[in-house]
């Protein structure tokens, strides 16, 4: 089995000559070049095609961000990003860029070896400082707001508005009037198998929930051109 080829791209020369000196003292692990800023990591690894690049954020002419960006565009290396700093934008920036993994300067050797071994192997690897930064970020953001229901699509904007006074609970008579419909019309779109009576506004409870969950009633009708009777799309019986 070949060893793992790597390319270790920092402005410090002392950092290069550590670093390579952890790895190559691995039987499984060949450093095959050095560079010091991000220019000459992207040609070295265009020109040696290693496994992982070793690879700071910080460093003159192009930095370690760009860099990361198009080694992983254009070749299949694994990029694990090597920084002093834990800041967030950092952080994201990276594995938007297409990083494997994300390590701290102070990494201890055992685990600089491991991180190196782990991201060439496919998987993804970060300093445990970082990924506590990670789950603080995600579980501090408020979900997502959920994209509106498209089932009402198919009524027209009168039957969306008789929907909408529906889950505001208003009566058959109340729905007639405002929609300049007859009190017919109105008991079609808005009784489910209650009295009928034209002053009982406990006749649009039952669909309350089902239109309310759907059009909220603060919203004006969606213009839109659609079929059918709004009772008998969501159930209520034929009258």
């Amino acid at each position: 089995m070949s060893g793992l080829r790597v390319v270790i791209a920092d402005d410090q020369e002392l950092v290069r000559a550590g670093f390579g000196m952890i790895l190559e003292a691995q039987p499984d692990i060949e450093v095959v070049a050095e560079a010091g800023d991000g220019i000459e990591a992207v040609e070295a690894a265009r020109a040696h095609e290693p496994d992982v690049l070793l690879l700071d954020i910080r460093m003159p002419r192009m930095d370690g961000i760009e860099a990361a960006r198009i080694v992983s565009a254009e070749t299949a290396c694994r990029v694990l990003m090597l920084t002093t700093f834990d800041l967030d934008d950092y952080v994201f920036e990276a594995l938007r860029a297409g990083a494997s993994g994300f390590l701290l300067k102070d990494v201890r050797r055992a685990d600089l070896v491991h991180a190196v071994r782990v991201v060439a192997a496919g998987e993804s690897l970060l300093a445990p400082s970082v990924t506590r930064k990670l789950i603080a970020e995600f579980t501090s953001r408020s979900p997502a707001a959920k994209p509106p229901a498209r089932e009402l699509d198919v009524l027209t904007a009168r039957e969306q508005e008789t929907l909408r006074m529906i889950a505001l609970g208003q009566s058959n008579a109340e729905i007639a009037s405002r929609v300049s419909a007859s009190f017919r019309t109105a008991k079609v779109s808005s009784t489910s198998g209650t009295s009928g009576d034209p002053g009982d506004r406990s006749a649009s409870r039952p669909s309350t929930y089902s239109c309310s969950s759907t059009i909220h009633p603060s919203t004006s009708p969606l213009h839109v051109r659609g079929r059918g009777k709004a009772g008998r799309q969501y159930g209520a019986p034929r009258v």
